[in-house]
């Protein structure tokens, strides 16, 4: 159900899905070393993407659930995180041509500007490999811990993405918003992908949709399972056509955690656990439903996860 990279096109968009695998950045695991093995085993094995996610702390008692697992608590690997523009960085360093993405960033964290600067660095040092997913959150003890005001928070999503991509495209660039402004300067270098690297976006609020279609190169989701797999894709879609854009050349990125395990699961399984053969299956029914590129989430492996057994699980699902 997927097959090796085209260099020339940073997401296939041809009915076979691209397959990732996320780094090593949340728990005990999240070492240089294991950075450094997953990364270049990944790229060896001709896997399409690298993916780091944001997370700044754990709160003692949060306001917001986890919007994926109900519950008082966040999930235990959120407890310690890297940064993951620094991770990528690092990993940029150690690698040739496995793409580079974070899925997601949280842009009240940012300035425009400022974040400009800092992915355009990371598309220059990286050779042009850098994928861009932004998003806004949902935790208000991390808006609050940010200086970023909760309020209208929608509104500076989408002023912050006008004003991130003047940035790129502008030369000189001026910008006026009402809640962010340039003043008239050159701002270099430049990111090496033109005009800029791709920028998808995520969330599910219909406000989300209609800012990727009309602000964003595509879409990223977070374990998107089977049974709401086809409403996602059909929203985005429909988002796209009502900006004017091509649905089919719009790409859907998903995360997907997963367990591989020795036999086949039976009954109810959870999409990509069970066997080899099982999650080849899944990953088929992904590009069938039309998700362009899925990259594999160890970070959330139940009983934590280690580089042995990733490492494993990697040369198991290569693509």
């Amino acid at each position: 159900p997927h097959r090796r990279p085209d260099p020339a096109n940073p997401f296939q968009l041809a009915g076979l899905i691209d397959l990732g695998f996320g780094l090593p950045v949340a728990g005990n695991w999240a070492t240089p070393e294991a950075l450094v093995a997953v990364a270049r085993r990944a790229e060896a094995l001709g896997y399409r993407a690298l993916w780091t996610f944001q997370r700044l702390f754990y709160p003692v008692a949060p306001r917001d659930e986890y919007y994926g697992a109900p519950g008082a608590a966040w999930p235990a690997p959120f407890a310690s995180v890297l940064d993951p523009l620094t991770a990528l960085a690092f990993v940029a360093a150690h690698t040739r041509t496995v793409r580079l993405g974070v899925s997601v960033l949280i842009m009240p964290f940012y300035q425009p500007v400022v974040l400009a600067k800092q992915l355009a660095t990371l598309d220059v040092l990286s050779g042009g490999r850098l994928d861009v997913g932004l998003g806004l959150g949902w935790s208000r003890d991390e808006y609050e811990a940010a200086g970023a005001p909760w309020a209208r928070r929608g509104a500076r999503g989408d002023e912050f993405l006008r004003c991130l991509k003047a940035v790129w495209t502008e030369d000189p660039v001026e910008f006026t918003g009402e809640f962010y402004r340039v003043p008239r300067v050159h701002v270099a270098p430049r990111p090496v992908q033109r005009p800029h690297p791709p920028l998808l976006l995520g969330g599910y609020h219909a406000d989300v949709l209609r800012r990727a279609a009309t602000l964003c190169d595509g879409y990223t989701g977070g374990n998107i399972p089977f049974s709401a797999l086809a409403d996602t894709v059909a929203r985005v879609r429909a988002a796209a056509v009502a900006a004017g854009r091509d649905p089919a050349r719009f790409p859907i990125v998903c995360r997907g955690s997963f367990n591989l395990t020795p036999e086949p699961l039976g009954g109810e399984r959870r999409a990509l656990w069970g066997s080899a053969a099982q999650i080849r299956e899944d990953l088929g029914r992904y590009a069938a439903a039309g998700v362009t590129q899925i990259f594999l989430e160890p970070n959330f492996q139940p009983g934590g996860a280690t580089l042995e057994r990733a490492l494993a699980q990697m040369e198991a699902l290569a693509p």
